[in-house]
């Protein structure tokens, strides 16, 4: 009778757990305050494992100094299956935070004070976001993952008042990231479904009519994009990971033509002014490793500065870099560090002299980061 009564007892406490969720204890981690920061904070959000649910998004109150991990479970503990598959991208706009949940097919949407959960929006095979004007848009496989055969992707637009599509736009196969260049979105279209018949080109979308314009031909395997100041764009290819090599490529958008190409390896890369902070994790399965290096480019002058931004070889102990944020107002460098991609990863904080100021653990493959105003 007494093993009848415990069962039922903790069955009573579990119901009510779920009728009444609290929120989980925080993980807060202390760092260095800086009560003079104009940013409040940023938050990372870390990819998890393919097919493990292990998503996460991560807090850092620069002001206060302090890390919080998983901060989205802690804050929306109803949400049994947590953040989902794969967290590839994150942005904000306004009073809302969006993550880009790749393999779950969905955008979340928090309010970005508290990561206090929202709504969604559903999207298959989702990648990167970016905004303007009171629209997100989406670059997205739209297609089973890993299906060779699938067609081209799409881009969604989305009202960030109404959270709904307004919008879709066929683009290249397997786009990625995108950019904003007066009232143009670029895509970079990878094709990476099928290597042996990768995607060159990069996108040109009218945003006024969201029509496809143009294409615009790059190289093999297209990933990041980003725009400077000076109305020109920075790609990277990925190359084919046998003999075609990564490369940086530099488009002029008033003539949507290639104007600069850097034979560098880049699998990352942040813009701040006048300054191109860029990392590469070069895989090569001829030789079965990584190559590893960190860059800096002068965009104004289009020219490879002779230093990187991390001065004081600590740049050794990172094993995978894999997100990279520049602060534009102290000019200090996050650098995310994917180490084996299975166990908890790490950010660093570089000085604006390129000297590591702290680390902190983080969930598992941190990736993308934003920074809360």
């Amino acid at each position: 009778m007494r093993k009848i009564l415990s069962v039922l007892l903790l069955a009573v406490g579990l119901l009510s757990c779920r009728k009444d969720p609290k929120p989980l204890p925080a993980d807060v981690i202390g760092l260095q305050p800086n009560p003079n920061s104009v940013l409040k904070g940023m938050y990372v959000v870390n990819e998890g494992n393919m097919n493990m649910n292990k998503a996460s998004l991560d807090y850092l109150d620069i002001i206060k100094g302090t890390y919080t991990r998983n901060l989205y479970n802690q804050v929306n503990p109803e949400i049994t299956k947590g953040l989902g598959d794969v967290a590839n991208d994150i942005g904000i706009y306004g009073s809302k935070l969006y993550v880009v949940v790749n393999i779950s097919n969905k955008v979340e949407v928090l309010d970005v004070k508290t990561g206090k959960r929202i709504g969604q929006i559903d999207i298959t095979n989702c990648r990167y976001i970016t905004f303007t004007n009171g629209k997100a848009y989406v670059s997205a496989y739209f297609a089973r993952v890993g299906d060779p055969t699938n067609a081209n992707g799409i881009v969604a637009e989305i009202d960030t008042t109404k959270l709904n599509i307004t919008r879709t736009l066929e683009v290249g196969r397997q786009p990625e990231e995108m950019a904003i260049v007066e009232n143009k979105l670029y895509v970079a279209n990878s094709g990476g479904y099928s290597p042996q018949n990768y995607e060159s080109t990069v996108s040109v979308v009218d945003l006024n009519t969201f029509t496809a314009l143009n294409r615009i031909q790059v190289a093999v395997n297209l990933h990041r994009l980003k725009a400077d100041r000076y109305g020109d764009l920075y790609v990277t290819s990925r190359g084919d990971y046998y003999n075609i090599p990564s490369k940086l490529f530099v488009i002029d958008t008033k003539t949507a033509q290639v104007k600069k190409t850097f034979d560098l390896a880049a699998s990352n890369l942040a813009i701040d002014e006048d300054k191109a902070y860029i990392y590469a994790t070069e895989w090569n399965y001829t030789e079965g490793k990584n190559n590893i290096n960190y860059y800096m480019i002068d965009v104004k002058n289009e020219s490879l500065l002779p230093t990187q931004f991390i001065a004081d070889g600590t740049e050794k102990d990172i094993e995978v870099p894999y997100g990279i944020i520049v602060n534009p107002f102290t000019k200090e460098v996050y650098v995310t560090d994917a180490k084996d991609y299975v166990s908890p990863g790490k950010l660093h904080c570089y000085t604006a002299q390129g000297k590591l100021k702290w680390s902190v653990t983080t969930g598992d493959i941190p990736a993308q980061m934003v920074f809360v105003k």
